[in-house]
């Protein structure tokens, strides 16, 4: 364990950890949302491209499953130990990976966060 880990009590674990997910969740639980867009090929170009499919919404985390949820629609709803999220570089949002309940395929949703100024 390094020094700043010590100093500021984190903890390094695998990304692929239970605890890790159940944190990840935890920290993203309540964030507020811009906007929320989704990774799907094109099948003209066969590349990876952004759409956005919601805004102004929410993230929400309640008895093991987080939901993604705009107005009154639930965009993305997957089970924690499942999930994989990780937040952006910019930490302007973050990417979520899993098994959609909501739509029942495998999906990757990035939710793009509010920005408040101080």
């Amino acid at each position: 364990m390094g020094i700043f880990s010590r100093l500021f009590g984190r903890r390094n674990l695998p990304e692929d950890s239970p605890a890790f997910r159940r944190g990840m969740a935890a920290k993203l639980d309540g964030r507020r949302l811009r906007y929320v867009s989704e990774r799907v090929p094109n099948p003209e170009t066969g590349k990876i491209e952004d759409v956005v499919i919601g805004k102004d919404g929410v993230i929400y985390v309640k008895n093991d499953e987080l939901s993604v949820i705009c107005g009154i629609k639930t965009l993305f709803r997957a089970f924690v130990p499942e999930l994989a999220a990780s937040e952006l570089l910019s930490l302007d949002g973050a990417v979520l990976t899993g098994f959609d309940l909501e739509s029942g395929r495998a999906r990757t949703v990035v939710a793009f966060y509010v920005y408040y100024r101080k």
